[in-house]
């Protein structure tokens, strides 16, 4: 099981012209196993940013990302991906299905990369299908699906690894409020049964109560 521990997190930008944009300042937070932590800030506050370094796929200024008890900061760009694989799973509010191919061949696809075999593969993909309501629908195309449809199979692609840490960025906010109450029923589910940690970028206030603990960025920091 993980934890995920960040330390001390500052991230700024050069915009330019417009010189330096400082995101993050200091920012620190811990989010336990099998513990789901809401993350709420208002746009353009640094939610994604810090998303993207907790996940590996930024690097911070200054500070630390720990995974259990293991270091994160510092590892090459070959480490830091074959982490991010084995480690995160990632559902972000557009859900970057690939669209060649159906819905089950993108919660499959994932899995032969990680070396599990088809047969087991297709099995894990249509079970999370069902959990979302979905399964009718395993040979559809994005592009035939509807956009509540795509973020449920987006969500079931980032679990379709057992993940460690989920990673979500407004991952219901193309769904009515029924679907999305159902989505977060499952994962609140999953989270229980593997003792996944999760942080969760929302501007559901609905969604957000129902976790186990709200924190808001501000001024750059966890408050």
């Amino acid at each position: 099981m993980n934890s995920l521990t960040l330390q001390g997190i500052e991230k700024a930008y050069n915009r330019g012209k417009a010189g330096e944009v400082v995101v993050l300042r200091g920012a620190s937070l811990t989010v336990s196993a099998g513990e789901v932590v809401a993350l709420v800030a208002p746009s353009g506050a640094g939610k994604s940013t810090l998303l993207q370094i907790a996940g590996l796929l930024d690097v911070a200024d200054q500070g630390t990302v720990q995974y259990g008890a293991r270091q994160m900061t510092g590892l090459n760009d070959r480490a830091r991906t074959d982490a991010r694989r084995a480690e995160v799973g990632f559902i972000y509010q557009f859900h970057h299905l690939l669209p060649e191919f159906s819905a089950l061949e993108n919660i499959t696809l994932p899995q032969l990369a990680h070396g599990i075999a088809k047969p087991v593969a297709e099995a894990r993909a249509r079970d999370l299908l069902a959990r979302v309501g979905v399964l009718a629908r395993e040979s559809h195309r994005p592009a035939a699906l509807s956009g509540g449809e795509q973020q449920r199979v987006a969500f079931c692609r980032a679990l379709a690894n057992s993940p460690k840490l989920l990673l979500a960025d407004e991952p219901t906010g193309n769904l009515d409020p029924a679907n999305a109450a159902q989505v977060f029923d499952v994962l609140m589910q999953i989270v229980r049964e593997t003792g996944l940690s999760a942080l969760i970028a929302t501007h559901n206030m609905d969604l957000a109560a129902r976790m186990d603990r709200v924190v808001r960025l501000q001024d750059g920091q966890i408050v």
